[in-house]
């Protein structure tokens, strides 16, 4: 899985690492982990084109392997989509010329998962502000996928940017506590709480699975913790994940190769540093002795992460295997279309009941109208549906279910 995902990585995913701009680290504390693993990836993806396409698009099966995320749950995808989509980011900087700006918009515009590629959008104004940042941070999506926590994970993030200057500064602790999504919890205003559970937990994770140390410092204020900081360290047993500057590997033939055959320089850096320089060398010899390569930098990707050889030899497949596979592949064609069948089915069910619900509640007088809201109002528990019903009314087809048997009660009450 991950090496066909890896071949089908393409412009700004080869790359080991992605600009975030400070709002779009510094709101996104309420994110899940898969969800801020998944604004990572999308932003990393769509990073090249961010001002000048209005859409972009990216392989499910790719996404889902940069992220270490089970591609068959559909419906998770879908929630994390869906909760990009509600997450609200907010920036307020000063701009060169002194001017203040404050600006707010959804993390992601829209979002579409169809044939097997997801395709999402970011608002201009965020596009700008995610592809040209006063301030950002290089955040290494190897390092990313180390992560279990989004506590660790949202700390690595706000700290990383301050790597070069040693130290975060002093965060009141109200600001940590946004940072990390827990503001509104009565739990976490205690800071012995804060300190058990979040704080030491995700340094423990940052300084085990990343490329730095984080040293916590507290501030006091009479007896209460008013401030933190954290000092900001190289992990020496993670520098080979931290290849910013790698000025010696540019320096390098096989570096020089690589780049003629139109390799990032990044990318470069990273295979030269993680593969080393002997057997990436023998991968481009490789590459350059196969006849008909379209695409020699994802041809060489795919043979640095398979280890082709030369003295490989083809093996013919037995007819009888192949007829075994296909025969599966026709069951689940086959399948596939019987799903798609009942689904349409469904949903010109679903159709036909919305009609019927609002030609029901169009033919009552207004009185009866208001009376029927609330009553339906009344029938609903779960605070979500009572909140979409709030907003669309009978238009609410999630609710298209519900909405048909209380109006097959009231004809029936009529």
């Amino acid at each position: 899985m991950k090496a066909v995902a890896r071949e089908k990585q393409t412009g700004a995913l080869r790359r080991s690492a992605v600009k975030k701009h400070v709002a779009a680290i510094h709101i996104s504390g309420k994110l899940s982990l898969l969800q801020r693993k998944l604004s990572t990836v999308l932003l990393q993806n769509a990073y090249d084109t961010l001002t000048t396409a209005p859409r972009h698009a990216i392989d499910v099966s790719v996404l889902s392997a940069m992220i270490g995320y089970n591609s068959n749950d559909v419906e998770t995808l879908k929630q994390s989509l869906r909760g990009l989509v509600e997450t609200v980011v907010e920036w307020d900087m000063l701009n060169p010329d002194q001017t203040q700006e404050w600006g707010v918009s959804s993390l992601l515009a829209y979002a579409k998962l169809k044939g097997g590629v997801c395709e999402y959008a970011y608002s201009s104004a965020l596009a700008e502000k995610l592809h040209d940042p006063d301030v950002f941070a290089m955040i290494n999506l190897d390092i990313m996928r180390k992560f279990s926590s989004g506590h660790a994970l949202a700390l690595y993030e706000n700290c990383y940017r301050f790597v070069r200057t040693g130290s975060t500064g002093w965060w009141p602790i109200g600001t940590f506590r946004r940072l990390m999504g827990v503001e509104d919890s009565a739990y976490y205003e205690s800071f012995k709480h804060l300190n058990a559970k979040i704080i030491k937990p995700a340094v423990e994770e940052v300084n085990r699975a990343s490329n730095i140390v984080l040293t916590p410092e507290f501030k006091r204020m009479g007896r209460q913790v008013s401030d933190l900081r954290f000092l900001i360290g190289p992990n020496p047993q993670l520098a080979l994940l931290d290849i910013d500057d790698g000025g010696g590997l540019r320096k390098s033939s096989v570096y020089d190769r690589l780049r003629t055959m139109g390799v990032s320089d990044r990318l470069a850096r990273q295979w030269l540093a993680q593969q080393g320089e002997d057997y990436v060398a023998e991968k481009l010899e490789y590459v350059a002795g196969q006849a008909g390569v379209n695409d020699p930098v994802r041809y060489l990707s795919a043979a640095l992460t398979a280890d082709y050889r030369p003295e490989r030899v083809e093996v013919k497949p037995d007819p009888a295997v192949v007829a075994e596979v296909q025969a599966k592949r026709d069951a689940v064609a086959e399948a596939e279309a019987a799903r798609d069948a009942e689904v349409s089915a469904g949903r010109q069910a679903r159709s036909a009941t919305m009609e019927r619900v609002r030609s029901l509640a169009a033919a009552r007088t207004p009185t009866q109208r208001d009376a029927d809201r609330r009553q339906f109002m009344a029938t609903l528990t779960d605070e979500t549906d009572r909140e979409v019903f709030a907003r669309l009314g009978w238009q609410a087809a999630l609710l298209h279910a519900q909405m048909a048997a209380f109006w097959d009660r009231i004809a029936a009450e009529s």
